[in-house]
């Protein structure tokens, strides 16, 4: 069978590439999908992981196994490469889901909580660890719930009416040498409360890899320093991303806001080591350069809605995210650029534009697209609406 779709998509992308690849064949006979005409672009793998209700969220785990969050089920389903399903486990309000490295899964729901005879539903991220005598296979008895991080009790005993529109969104894991920091992470929180004193519920907190609440990220810029820099934080991704071998360290990290106001959505938060001590700092990148490229990650107002963000990982550094609103996937290089360089032998330096979608139902179209990853040259989406996973492959990736 694999043989079988490796053919089938070589086949179809002799007639997309013939400029790079050679003269073009005649393969009117083979049902493909239809998709952009471009010489750089992505293109379906078929056939898409179905089977989904409302798919929100999908990583690839250092596992190098495949979880997608299922929120109208609130199952976790564990998948292989070829989207067969290993297990599930149900997590209550299941929003998102995230992998450390050591396998186990973080995930944020809600919790109800019982409170002088009330109940209150309150945001809340659970640690599930994977190792029983199925090894880390994904089930209601192999799987268990060692720990819960429930809003706000992690930083203070008591709570307001307030903290029950609080939510967790999502989570990204920090890789690093040190092991007291290595497995930490960092986690987005949007709400209404505006505490001058505590700070307000828009926040990237940071948690260490026991889940101890660290501290708020406060953000330094040549205006001053500042605790509510995130305006609506929702997506967020660091460098560390599987396999495990070459996985990055450092605590800098990418993240979305869903601020209507926000001109810039999405920002390169970079950690800066000084004589004073660590500090996060701002990191804009170029756009405007039309003789490079024909957008930038920070053109103003370039997005509407971006749930999703990830880093390729691989060599290419490439950048991607997600917009609900503009139902697109949108690529950029490591400096911001939107586009891929061509191949050398083109003569052309100018980055050709590889972001795609719309809104439909079509193999490179969405209905809400709300999580984006990468893994192995594969491009991962999950298509609420659809109730799909799609997979993509750059046209330069295949032999």
């Amino acid at each position: 069978m694999k043989k079988i779709l490796a053919l089938s998509f070589t086949l179809m992308l002799l007639t997309q590439c013939g400029k790079y690849f050679g003269e073009k064949t005649d393969l009117s006979f083979i049902d493909v999908p239809e998709f952009t005409n471009r010489d750089i672009a992505y293109v379906p793998i078929l056939p898409a992981f179905t089977g989904f209700v409302k798919p929100v969220d999908v990583i690839v785990g250092f596992d190098q196994l495949i979880y997608v969050a299922d929120e109208a089920t609130q199952e976790i389903i564990q998948m292989d490469e070829t989207g067969k399903r290993i297990g599930s486990f149900f997590i209550p309000g299941l929003r998102s889901v995230a992998q450390d490295r050591r396998f186990d899964l973080l995930a944020v729901g809600t919790s109800d909580t019982t409170i002088a005879g009330n109940t209150f539903t309150f945001t809340c991220i659970y640690r599930i660890r994977m190792t029983g005598p199925e090894g880390y296979r994904l089930s209601q008895s192999n799987a268990r719930i060692i720990r819960k991080i429930v809003h706000p009790f992690y930083f203070k005993t008591t709570y307001s009416t307030s903290d029950l529109n609080v939510k967790f969104n999502k989570i990204a894991v920090i890789g690093s040498n040190n092991p007291s920091e290595n497995n930490s992470y960092f986690v987005t929180r949007t709400g209404p409360a505006r505490n001058p004193i505590l700070g307000p519920d828009d926040a990237v907190l940071l948690f260490n890899n026991n889940d101890q609440y660290i501290t708020p990220v406060t953000v330094s810029t040549s205006q001053g320093t500042f605790n509510d820099y995130f305006q609506m934080p929702y997506a967020i991704t660091t460098f560390a991303k599987p396999p495990q071998i070459t996985a990055r360290t450092g605590q800098s990290f990418m993240v979305t806001m869903l601020d209507p106001n926000a001109a810039i959505k999405v920002q390169f938060i970079e950690r800066i080591e000084t004589e004073f001590g660590a500090e996060y700092r701002p990191r804009f990148f170029p756009y405007g350069d039309t003789s490079r490229s024909d957008g930038g990650l920070h053109e103003p107002f370039k997005f509407e809605e971006p749930v999703g963000i990830t880093l390729s990982g691989d060599a290419s550094n490439f950048i991607f995210v997600v917009d609900r609103a503009k139902d697109s996937v949108f690529q950029f290089s490591s400096n911001g650029l939107e586009g891929v360089q061509p191949p050398a032998a083109t003569g052309i330096t100018k980055l050709q534009t590889a972001s795609f979608g719309g809104r439909g139902s079509g193999f490179t179209q969405f209905n809400q697209p709300t999580s984006v990853a990468f893994f192995k040259k594969i491009l991962y989406v999950a298509d609420a609406n659809n109730g799909r996973i799609l997979r993509f492959r750059l046209t330069l990736d295949f032999d």
